[in-house]
């Protein structure tokens, strides 16, 4: 959400933003705001005006019973009772415009920054740069869970009759390799200087309404019946929830954190979930980063949290390349946003495993984040996140960049003490 002062004295750049974002049925909205923003104000104006002469009154009153002066005192009390339920309603007027002003200010977008292009959707985002030599075998590569049940690590059948399309069972070593990268993410990150965290699986729903937008909450949320919890599509969610209504000091920044967390999906608007594949599912894994951080230091923090995935996966031996999302791609709280893609040698094509995402302060300021500055300023703190991993996603890229023509799986170096030492996932 951006500030309301900004979107006062600059109307045209906010809504040149939404142009940019293609979506232009919300450029009323910015009138609209800017209207009962000022409707407000001015009852606001009036109202403080009426208990500014409510307190120049009372005390006349006081002067009036001292002096004797009976009557006198007794028309101003009726001055200060009409003027008591003259304030009541200009109070509820004013709440009732700023929360149609909070309303429509969720919904415009936040501004881009001037480094993203522009473009419609996500084929229009740009490749930035590859890292490792993209390889297609000169054997087949299998769909990915024809790979895992020729190692019996996977039962969807099962699971489909548990809980239908988009869940799965893993078993033994695929299983195994699953936790392991998990585990291997979990020091990876430790080893980076972040602090490991376990949040809750849950959240409220002014935590949820703080991190995303409604059109992302509908899409991607699981509601719990009869309670105000959500579960998490996300770790990010709860732990960016977790500084929700406070003041940091600004020699504690920055907070820099690694979560992991189980994450559940609805995929709502999905074109079928792949009943044979784990690419888009209802139920899965992920290792995150979080950072909260001064402003200044957000564009820094940026690009350190993407190349972070980088060579994470690199050390699993996954070619990667990183893809600047457009601005027609960027959900409208994010100002930034870069996509890693890994090598799919079976497609011949890259396909997405993490994204990166720089909010600045829109986040913390749905949540009041605020950081008390050393001059004794507040301020918002920005906020980033990014995935090192997400094991199914990651499991195709893995299993297809590391097979071998005989049906086994290559483990690299880095990932052998979390296997129990082992160089190779072979059929049994």
């Amino acid at each position: 959400m951006i500030d309301i002062r900004f979107l006062r004295e600059n109307p045209d750049v906010v809504k040149q933003n939404i142009k940019n974002k293609f979506q232009d049925k919300k450029l009323p909205l910015v009138d609209e705001v800017i209207e009962l923003d000022k409707q407000a104000r001015a009852a606001k104006g009036e109202a403080d005006a009426l208990r500014a002469r409510r307190n120049k009154i009372s005390k006349e009153i006081g002067g009036c019973f001292a002096r004797g002066e009976r009557e006198k005192a007794e028309e101003l009390k009726a001055q200060v009772a009409a003027d008591g339920e003259k304030l009541a309603e200009l109070e509820k007027k004013e709440t009732e415009l700023n929360e149609k002003v909070t309303e429509i200010m969720m919904v415009i977008p936040n501004i881009i920054d001037p480094s993203v292009p522009i473009g419609k959707d996500d084929s229009e985002n740009v490749e930035i740069e590859r890292f490792g030599e993209p390889v297609v075998p000169d054997f087949e590569i299998p769909y990915h869970t024809e790979i895992m049940e020729k190692l019996s690590g996977i039962d969807l059948d099962a699971a489909r009759k548990v809980a239908g399309n988009g869940f799965y069972y893993l078993m033994g070593d695929i299983a195994r390799l699953h936790s392991a990268v998990i585990s291997y993410a979990r020091d990876f990150m430790i080893d980076k200087g972040f602090t490991y965290c376990i949040p809750p699986y849950m959240i409220r729903s002014n935590v949820v309404s703080g991190v995303m937008s409604f059109a992302e909450m509908d899409a991607m949320m699981y509601k719990i019946e009869g309670e105000d919890l959500f579960l998490i599509g996300t770790s990010e969610h709860s732990m960016i929830g977790k500084f929700i209504d406070t003041i940091l000091q600004e020699e504690n920044l920055p907070y820099t954190l690694t979560s992991y967390s189980p994450c559940f999906r609805k995929e709502k608007g999905a074109h079928g979930l792949e009943e044979r594949g784990v690419y888009r599912i209802h139920q899965f894994e992920k290792q995150e980063m979080i950072v909260v951080c001064h402003p200044d230091e957000s564009k820094m923090w940026f690009d350190k949290l993407w190349q972070n995935t980088v060579e994470f996966f690199r050390t699993l031996d996954v070619p990667v390349r990183t893809l600047e999302c457009c601005s027609g791609d960027l959900a409208d709280l994010k100002v930034k946003s870069i996509d890693v893609e890994a090598w799919s040698p079976r497609q011949k094509k890259y396909f997405e495993v993490g994204s990166c995402s720089n909010l600045s302060d829109a986040q913390a300021r749905r949540l009041k984040i605020r950081v008390n500055g050393k001059d004794g300023k507040k301020y918002f703190a920005h906020t980033l996140n990014n995935t090192c991993v997400a094991p199914p996603r990651m499991l195709i890229a893995f299993l297809e960049n590391n097979l071998n023509e005989d049906g086994s799986v290559n483990i690299p170096e880095a990932l052998r003490p979390y296997m129990g030492g082992k160089e190779k996932i072979e059929a049994k």
